[in-house]
């Protein structure tokens, strides 16, 4: 069971959220206080006959048309009708539940004006395992990400559909299924409420960062068993180098390969370099992993936050008894998040892929061209290193800003928007990609240590080479590579590698411990 109050969502909770399927949640006695209280002051408010913005009048640039009493409730269900607009593939299912439990922590914040029956309503379902069917299209980041968020809100009003076990489900049909009653009527504002938020670029920028968090480790893992496969020197990574240029992250890495190399046959064997200095993508490997781990840990404090604020509009503040017409709905905070993310994570593709050529490059490695066993008649990992090129290179395309775009929507009402959700999108291509550049790079650096027997690396990069040759048998003569890409590819998601590692040397880390 996972609480929520509105505040205190870490990293941690959300990867809960994302891969344990049987979580529960339940709202704090605090925050349900906090829901009555909003709500109290819009009831006021519609009671006194006041002018408040997406409750006594239209929306946008409708947003001078005053709406009737008996209008009310229909502006609130044709608000989510006419915006659910979302096109193109669906979030999966875990990220489409992180959306929805997000804007639940939003909600219950005490700024939203719902009532206390819609938040047991998302509770309910949320609970029931549901996940909505979201679009993963169609939002530009400014006034919330609505078209998304509007699919989210037409599920808890029993139309649209939710995702069941892979497969789309009328929402109405799956409600039932699940026991949660299948029509629920809108109250004022609450329509506004589900839609005005940042949580769908949000969730999927905190997907993306969690892949990030691991792929950090991995890339630490991959540099050191590559350093034994070229006989490179572990010289650079010892901590008087790292400190006396003391950015945290780059002492991080140094830290990490100088653990994996302990009791190294390979290093022992040539004290000293076998060339007078190693090339970059080996030898700076501390310093951009640790400034990528760095700008992770920014992104990070950047997106929990946002994972634990109130992004509607219009907002109640029930201590002076007023609502207020702010910008919290932009997604600015996010965009240039997401960015950063995808830039860090495209330099971490980027030098593993550099890596990978010092390793099939036989004027670089000193071993057989490509790691071919015959190399000719083979040609070993030639195309291996062809596919990490074309994704790195693919990466460099999708690292351009999201943020610095902006298109003028909704008759130029909303004339700067922030593209945060292509933004987030974009940096969680990029890991998929840098994922299996990685995996590359691991598949090569096994391979070279092959060449370097009878001779061992490190213990904790003997036990990371086993789980590899678990699943991948060394080269003994060219085969198809995709599923030996795959294969390491799985061992990444599952954790396996890095397990085997850290059973060794301890913890190996990603992003820093949070504050």
């Amino acid at each position: 069971m996972l609480t929520l109050d509105g505040h205190g969502l870490f990293l941690a909770d959300i990867r809960r959220v994302l891969h344990d399927p049987g979580l529960r949640i339940a709202i704090s006695t605090d925050a349900r206080d906090r829901v009555r209280a909003s709500r109290a002051v819009v009831d006021a408010a519609i009671a006194a006959g006041k002018a408040v913005y997406g409750v006594t009048t239209g929306f946008g640039k409708l947003q001078n048309r005053t709406i009737g009493p008996d209008d009310r409730l229909r502006l609130q269900r044709n608000l989510v009708r006419s915006h659910s607009c979302g096109v193109g593939a669906l979030l999966d299912e875990p990220v489409a539940r992180l959306v929805s439990l997000l804007r639940i922590q939003s909600i219950i914040r005490g700024h939203s004006g719902v009532t206390e029956r819609l938040v047991d309503r998302l509770v309910a379902i949320w609970n029931s395992g549901l996940a909505p069917a979201i679009p993963e299209q169609g939002s530009v980041g400014a006034s919330g990400d609505l078209a998304p968020l509007a699919h989210v809100a037409l599920g808890v009003i029993g139309e649209g559909a939710f995702v069941v076990s892979g497969h789309e489900v009328s929402a109405a049909v799956a409600l039932r299924g699940a026991g949660v009653e299948a029509e629920y009527t809108l109250r004022e504002k609450e329509g506004l409420a589900l839609l005005n938020g940042t949580q769908f670029s949000t969730a999927i920028g905190l997907t993306a960062l969690l892949h990030a968090d691991d792929l950090l480790r991995h890339a630490d893992l991959a540099t050191a068993m590559t350093i034994d496969g070229l006989l490179y020197s572990a010289k650079p990574f010892r901590p008087s180098v790292q400190a006396v240029r003391p950015h945290p992250g780059q002492a991080v890495t140094g830290s990490a390969v100088q653990a994996l190399l302990q009791e190294s046959d390979i290093l022992m064997s040539h004290p000293g370099p076998h060339k007078v200095q190693d090339a970059y993508s080996v030898r700076c490997a501390p310093q951009v992993h640790g400034a990528v781990r760095d700008a992770l840990s920014h992104v990070r404090s950047v997106l929990v936050r946002e994972a634990n604020s109130t992004t509607d509009n219009p907002l109640v503040f029930p201590d002076i008894g007023e609502v207020v017409s702010g910008g919290n709905f932009h997604a600015e905070p996010v965009a240039l998040a997401c960015d950063y993310m995808a830039i860090a994570a495209a330099e971490l593709g980027s030098i593993s892929e550099r890596r990978i050529e010092n390793l099939v490059n036989p004027d670089l490695s000193g071993l057989p061209p490509f790691l071919a066993t015959e190399p000719g008649v083979c040609s070993g990992l030639m195309m291996a290193q062809v596919t990490a090129a074309a994704l790195v290179s693919e990466n460099k395309s999708l690292a351009h800003p999201a943020s610095v775009d902006s298109i003028p929507t909704s008759a130029n009402q909303e004339d700067h928007v922030s593209m945060a959700p292509i933004a987030a999108r974009k940096a969680r291509m990029i890991c998929e990609n840098t994922e299996v550049v990685l995996a590359i790079e691991l598949l090569a650096a096994a391979e070279a240590l092959e060449h370097r027997r009878p001779l061992f690396s490190g213990t904790g990069i003997e036990a990371a080479h086993e789980v590899i040759r678990s699943r991948v048998p060394k080269l003994t003569d060219d085969r198809v590579l995709a599923p030996d890409i795959e294969a390491v590819q799985d061992l990444i998601a599952s954790g396996a590698i890095i397990a085997a590692a850290e059973e060794i040397v301890g913890p190996l880390i990603g992003l820093h411990p949070a504050d």
